[in-house]
């Protein structure tokens, strides 16, 4: 009951007249505040009038005022800021630190307001508030969609920040780890964080030239020149070759930053498609880092690159034929297309003549990365360290480039997306996708619809039959 009350003050669905404390005198809610979703008061600056006069400050909410002492706020400073104590039934007074009292006033919540908000929590289908969402102006979806996505991008911020401190505050390394997680495409994530953490990129840096000792390092740390591997090949000379090199690093770098490999039991091949096997992936990755195409320095540079396009030389960007032309979305993608080396080029795992393993590849093939793996990894990586570092260094044109890369990005394609489009809600391009895939983890999931703007929408006005059949 505590959050319906939250839900009806912080959108005014109470009498606009008639409110009154409960010692009868008169209260005009001149705004509601802005609601605190961490410790503290519920909600921050607001503004009431008590018998006319003006209070501005704190406002906390309880189902009964009895819950002031039970959550011990009169022993709390922190609550002293409290100008109106709001709640579902006054069973007593309630005191600040100092013994004043503060004023009290019952806010009924509608009958309505809870029908729909507990038909809207026992519905069994996806998305719960479909057919109400589908009757909203495409400006309201659409806005909705964008501080999603917003909010996805703060979330990814956190932890690419927390990251970056686990790294000592290396830029470099840290988007090395966060790009190795997205070559795992979800499956291997886990496995291939762990495996950039293993790998000491300022030592490995002086081979960076040397191809071959690049994949024998990348190859080594993930534990898959092990000859107890399952896709070992202990008689395959490409193998034996680097697991010599390995070997040869390894006591190389004993005294500085030893090299320990991961466990290759951490790798999943499961239901997995063979240009998705990790072996693929961390020669892709050898490629990338041997050529240097693609890296932090190289990320921001391009970011940049964007933020000076001819757009920002035009006066009204709304008024632009091409609104998204400082965006170049190709450069990008291009250095993330780079070939791996001949063996891998018709192999996709180590094998020899006696590991009874899958033959090899009669055609060559580059492995080069498919058009939506690409997507994955600008809308996972390229973007929100972008985003990352531009809101960390307070550079706006970087986090305006990480939001306009992703949307020159076509939607993603899956149920949730799919659960969605079949009410109407159909996203213009990966932000507006991605906006969707927030709403459902962050919202639906947990039912937390109070916080929705569609949820919002549904629980003030349900149309009716709204549960039944499409």
């Amino acid at each position: 009951m505590e959050d319906l009350i939250h839900y009806v003050w912080k959108h005014k669905i109470f009498p606009l007249e008639g409110l009154t404390t409960t010692d009868g005198k008169c209260v005009e809610v001149v705004s509601p505040g802005l609601h605190n979703f961490d410790a503290g008061p519920d909600f921050f600056n607001s503004k009431v009038k008590v018998d006319g006069v003006m209070w501005v400050g704190n406002v906390e909410i309880h189902s009964n005022a009895s819950d002031w002492f039970r959550h011990g706020h009169d022993r709390d400073t922190t609550y002293d800021s409290i100008i109106l104590h709001v709640v579902g039934k006054a069973d007593c007074e309630v005191r600040r630190s100092d013994g004043t009292v503060i004023p009290q006033v019952v806010v009924p919540v509608p009958q309505y307001v809870v029908d729909n908000y507990q038909q809207l929590r026992s519905a069994d289908i996806s998305p719960r508030c479909g057919k109400v969402v589908s009757t909203l102006p495409p400006i309201v979806v659409h806005s909705w969609m964008s501080t999603l996505y917003v909010e996805r991008l703060e979330q990814r911020t956190n932890q690419i920040i927390e990251r970056w401190h686990d790294c000592g505050k290396d830029w470099e390394q840290t988007f090395f780890i966060t790009l190795a997680r997205n070559f795992g495409f979800g499956k291997n994530g886990d496995a291939f964080e762990r495996w950039a953490q293993s790998i000491p990129l300022a030592a490995v840096g002086k081979h960076r030239d040397n191809l071959l000792q690049v994949e024998a390092i990348f190859f080594g740390q993930a534990g898959l020149l092990d000859d107890s591997c399952p896709k070992s090949a202990p008689k395959d000379p490409y193998y034996i070759r680097l697991k010599s090199e390995y070997k040869y690093l390894q006591k190389k770098f004993q005294t500085t930053t030893p090299l320990w490999p991961i466990d290759y039991t951490m790798w999943r091949f499961l239901r997995l498609r063979p240009q998705n096997f990790p072996h693929i992936r961390i020669a892709q990755l050898a490629m990338l880092y041997h050529e240097g195409r693609l890296n932090f320095s190289r990320t921001v540079e391009l970011g940049n690159d964007f933020s000076a396009g001819p757009l920002n030389q035009t006066i009204d960007r709304a008024n632009s034929l091409n609104p998204q032309s400082h965006v170049d979305f190709d450069s990008f993608a291009s250095y993330l297309q780079t070939p791996v080396s001949d063996y891998w080029q018709t192999h996709y795992y180590f094998t020899d003549d006696e590991s009874g393993g899958e033959p090899l590849k009669t055609k060559p093939m580059t492995h080069l990365l498919s058009k939506a793996s690409i997507d994955i990894i600008i809308i996972n990586t390229i973007s929100p360290v972008l985003f990352a570092y531009g809101r960390q260094k307070q550079l706006d044109n970087l986090t305006d480039a990480a939001i306009d890369i992703v949307e020159q990005i076509t939607p993603e394609s899956n149920r949730i997306i799919k659960d969605w489009t079949d009410y109407g809600v159909v996203p213009e391009n990966a932000a507006d996708s991605q906006g969707l895939i927030q709403l459902h983890n962050e919202y639906c999931v947990k039912r937390n619809c109070l916080r929705c703007r569609f949820g919002y929408e549904f629980i003030r006005n349900t149309p009716k039959l709204l549960f039944e059949d499409k």
